[in-house]
């Protein structure tokens, strides 16, 4: 059992800054954009950080130390419906620790080098798999059990924010792992099935997935077409997945398809599909997308040939695809909000120090106030945002018990996170002027990377209609 003065023995007194923009001396590459300026400059200078391998025993510590401080009155027993095993609101304190040492793993492991190669190369680095898992990212939401650290909504927004900040498209297939694969499992999965997955995919040893979409089936998910037909033992599915992060290299998917096709929304059930097993030699990439942004987060279109998925892998129950849909979608608007919100701040750590350095007509173009407006309204935004994403984040961990989770507020901070970050990014391209829009400089990928979000998992004019049904539902409108 950790506990907070053992934690101690990794961080002697050691000072936690405030999150803060901090300048540095630049070269004389980062004067005249060779390198992206400001480059993911550590946010503090402080020298008692722990080794990289001692990450995971610190999260857990971290954890451990929330649960001690946090215990109910004795007699109490919480079940959490949303939440892991044993799961406790962290404190301040603990999510202000979890953010530096992602921000030291970020550092360390996503340097700007590393994010440019990522998204000129079209390829993610996939060393970085169990990188993650080392450092216990990877099962920020999954019980003890799995190998996970049980930490929350607000843990996993931290991480997921910090990590799009350093490379939006690592941060993006962090994501699809880690939210749409990891908790959908732990959250639906049975014990058996999570004992059988979730450690493997908790250690980065295996890569998941989700697969949903389809050409013909986007926004208008329960239209699609792939059907799954009960046989002896289970069933074979046949069709085709479309834009599925993560899908070149997936070991464990999250498959919906139709089983009763007759019967539209409610005929839809839920797989793992284990692309590592013997029976599924019908399954295949056709292709990896080249996409505009998020470029090195892997995206193809699956083929499924009469992939046979035994009876045990069923998520859920036979035809309650769309539930168990549901059950995660909220949360999963919330957490990819926190991507935006690293791309926010990522274009602040490239303008901010270019525009104090860069000199015209013999002073810093910071002193010129559009470039302030811009920095003003950059800086607004992403504050604005972070607020409203960790709020509603807050108040579903806090409420753990029984978690009131809005459909409205969820999607209302990745409306509006997604769209202020695609304004931010452009800002910063204009920022720099001819810098920012030469590929050796980071801005450009932010603003590209940036623009999945009002796209991906929910166009922003979906979203806008999932916040106005939301409404019509509570004032009994249909």
């Amino acid at each position: 059992m950790w506990s907070g003065s053992m934690l101690v023995l990794f961080v002697p007194q050691c000072k936690v800054e405030p999150l803060r923009f901090t300048p540095h001396e630049p070269t004389e590459a980062e004067s005249w954009g060779r390198v992206s300026p400001g480059s993911y400059t550590p946010l503090s200078t402080s020298t008692c950080m722990p080794p990289l391998s001692h990450s995971r025993w610190i999260l857990q510590g971290l954890r451990q130390s929330t649960k001690i401080f946090s215990l109910p009155i004795r007699g109490q027993r919480w079940i959490a419906t949303k939440h892991p095993k044993g799961f406790y609101p962290p404190a301040r304190e603990d999510l202000e620790e979890l953010r530096e040492r992602t921000q030291e793993f970020a550092r360390r492991e996503i340097p700007e080098d590393v994010a440019q190669r990522t998204d000129h190369e079209n390829e993610f680095p996939n060393k970085m798999w169990r990188k993650l898992g080392e450092a216990g990212f990877l099962g920020i939401t999954a019980d003890e059990d799995y190998g996970g650290l049980a930490m929350g909504y607000q843990a996993h927004c931290v991480v997921m924010e910090e990590l799009s900040r350093a490379s939006g498209s690592i941060g993006l297939s962090y994501a699809a792992h880690s939210q749409l694969c990891v908790n959908q499992l732990m959250l639906n999965g049975n014990d058996e099935q999570k004992q059988r997955f979730l450690p493997d995919l908790v250690s980065g040893k295996k890569i998941g997935a989700l697969a949903m979409s389809e050409h013909s089936a986007g926004s208008d998910v329960v239209s699609m077409k792939m059907t799954a037909e009960e046989v002896d033992g289970g069933y074979l599915l046949n069709g085709t997945k479309m834009w599925i992060t993560n899908g070149p290299d997936a070991h464990t998917i999250i498959v919906y398809a139709k089983t009763e096709p007759q019967a539209g929304s409610k005929g839809i059930t839920a797989f793992i599909v284990d692309t590592t097993s013997p029976d599924t030699n019908g399954f295949s990439c056709a292709r990896k997308l080249d996409k505009l942004g998020m470029r090195g987060s892997n995206t193809g279109e699956l083929i499924f040939d009469s992939v046979f998925v035994p009876a045990a892998n069923v998520l859920g129950l036979p035809n309650s695809g769309v539930r168990v849909l549901m059950e995660g979608l909220d949360l999963e608007r919330l957490v990819l909000s926190a991507g935006p919100l690293g791309l926010m701040q990522a274009a602040l750590d490239i303008t901010l120090p270019y525009v104090h350095q860069r000199k015209q007509f013999g002073q810093p173009i910071a002193q010129n106030q559009f470039i302030q407006g811009k920095l003003a309204d950059m800086y607004t935004k992403y504050r604005v945002c972070a607020a409203f994403t960790y709020a509603v984040a807050r108040d579903i961990d806090e409420g753990f018990e029984a978690p009131e989770i809005r459909t409205q507020d969820c999607a209302g901070a990745i409306l509006y996170a997604a769209e202020r970050a695609t304004e931010c990014g452009l800002d910063a391209v204009q920022c720099l002027g001819g810098t920012g829009y030469v590929n050796e400089v980071g801005a450009g990928r932010v603003m590209r990377d940036a623009k999945l979000y009002e796209i991906g998992a929910g166009t922003s004019e979906i979203r806008r209609m999932v916040i106005g049904r939301a409404f019509n539902r509570e004032w009994g409108v249909k």
